[in-house]
């Protein structure tokens, strides 16, 4: 005679993690929905459970990183139109303008793809990364 287990699966709700991911997209238009998503994030990703608490992670990391990004590239915009007065802060200018643009790119592919994994009901599967 053979023993079965039974596996009690349980449903983690995942419509806040999608609406987060939500203003996070919107963001990108206006910026100020992504720091409303951070707060909610931060606010519950302790009391939530290990699929959801994956997404709220990779969330937080998505929003540091974009924004230390985002400041390099800011400096180097300013700094580059400083000096593209008089000629030499082109290249600083072209390059903090670049950077800034890969940055919301990468913004937007991460939440993408975390609203994909975040459909089939998966946990992210490496939220500490800085790739997708």
């Amino acid at each position: 005679m053979s023993d079965t287990q039974t596996t009690v699966v349980t449903r983690e709700d995942r419509t806040l993690p999608a609406v987060i991911y939500g203003l996070y997209l919107l963001g990108l238009v206006n910026g100020l929905t992504i720091l409303v998503g951070l707060v909610i994030a931060y606010m519950n990703r302790d009391a939530a459970g290990p699929n959801m608490r994956s997404h709220y992670t990779f969330l937080i990391k998505t929003f540091w990183v974009s924004i230390a990004w985002f400041v390099i590239a800011g400096v180097l915009i300013l700094f580059g139109g400083v000096l593209s007065l008089v000629l030499v802060g082109i290249p600083f200018l072209m390059l903090g303008l670049f950077i800034w643009g890969v940055v919301g790119i990468w913004f937007a592919v991460r939440c993408i793809v975390g609203l994909v994994y975040l459909s089939q009901g998966e946990a992210y599967p490496r939220p500490d990364t800085w790739l997708i």
